[in-house]
């Protein structure tokens, strides 16, 4: 999987790379391919030496002003290669990368008891991303936590998401369900009216003490929603989310969550706090938990080493005398080499095959 669609979608992700400006140069990152193995896997393990291949990837650079056009196959180092059993040889021992258990993406409906009464609360775990906590207080007043920092109206959180104060009256005005109260309880604690003072209001709480202007707080905080490289459900975690919302499968795959989305999760909170037999969902649920195999958490690795490349690559594209300039130039495979190096040696989850 890791080097069929890992490896592939992070270089998606990276390409193509632009100079700081943005105007000068773009390298795209075209196909890729591994050579085979420098040694077998009895000669790496006499003599010490990692069992791996080399990854080639072609990659282009094309030059704004002048239109010219470069495409140079360039080598991105070497990386472990899994033997037949599943494992790898790292400086001639054998390793086994275990498979971690983790609660899946998505959304969860949590529960905190007070007084004999159950006050519903979310959590939306993205794959990568800011957390959101969302908690029902005793008097009905609704807060949310981004990241885990002070709480905050989750009107204001819903008007940053796009929606208008009345448009939020009239998503939240389903009379019979007793919606309403909850809402109207959480806009008279909310010192914000408008979506610029709530991004100022949020702005406040995720970065106390910042003098702030409203649009230094939307750069803060639009990205952390709207970017697919800050904020990703993931396939999983969209999956589990219309699940758990009963949104329609076909239309919905997006990666990131809208306001549509948040309405949804708000409502059930709110179903849930005016149900007296609700229950919270259980995390223990194995429904509720997946497995990043080897090739997920490698491709974690290394997609920290590909944002360390981006900024090299960008840093030289400014240096280097742009007629002579080739990819090759631009690559520093160092990087991505020593992420996944420290990986298979270091990590708790790359253990020794002794059995």
């Amino acid at each position: 999987w890791f080097k069929k669609t890992g490896l592939r979608e992070l270089f998606d992700e990276i390409s193509p790379i632009k100079d700081h400006g943005g105007r000068e140069f773009e390298l795209h990152f075209l196909d890729y391919k591994f050579d085979p193995p420098k040694y077998s896997e009895e000669q790496t393990k006499e003599k010490d030496q990692t069992y791996e291949s080399a990854l080639r990837a072609n990659l282009k650079l094309v030059d704004n002003q002048t239109k010219k056009v470069k495409i140079q196959e360039v080598y991105l180092g070497d990386f472990p290669i899994m033997t037949e059993r599943g494992t790898f040889i790292i400086n001639g021992v054998e390793r086994v990368v275990i498979s971690q258990l983790v609660r899946s993406p998505g959304v969860y409906f949590t529960a905190t008891p007070f007084r004999g009464k159950k006050f519903f609360g979310a959590k939306v775990i993205p794959n990568r991303g800011a957390w959101l906590e969302i908690e029902t207080e005793s008097d009905g007043f609704i807060g949310v936590k981004i990241d885990r920092k002070r709480k905050a109206p989750i009107t204001q959180l819903l008007r940053i998401f796009g929606l208008e104060n009345d448009e939020i009256l009239n998503a939240f005005s389903g009379v019979d369900r007793g919606e309403i109260k909850f809402i109207e309880t959480t806009l008279k604690k909310d010192e914000a009216k408008n979506a610029d003072e709530s991004f100022l209001e949020i702005h406040k709480r995720l970065r106390p003490g910042d003098l702030v202007t409203v649009a230094n707080a939307k750069t803060l905080i639009e990205p952390m929603f709207s970017r697919l490289d800050r904020y990703d459900l993931s396939k999983v975690g969209r999956f589990k989310l219309n699940q758990r919302l009963g949104l329609d499968k076909l239309n919905k795959d997006l990666k990131i969550l809208d306001k549509e989305d948040l309405v949804l999760i708000v409502k059930e909170i709110i179903r849930l706090n005016n149900l007296l037999s609700a229950e919270p969902d259980d995390i223990d649920h194995l429904g509720n938990r997946r497995i990043r195999a080897v090739g997920e958490l490698v491709q974690g690795r290394l997609r920290i080493g590909f944002a360390r490349l981006r900024r090299g690559v960008q840093d030289r594209m400014s240096t280097f005398d742009r007629s002579s300039l080739q990819p090759v130039q631009l690559v520093n495979y160092k990087v991505l080499t020593s992420v996944v190096r420290d990986f298979f040696a270091s990590s708790q989850l790359s253990q020794f095959m002794d059995q």
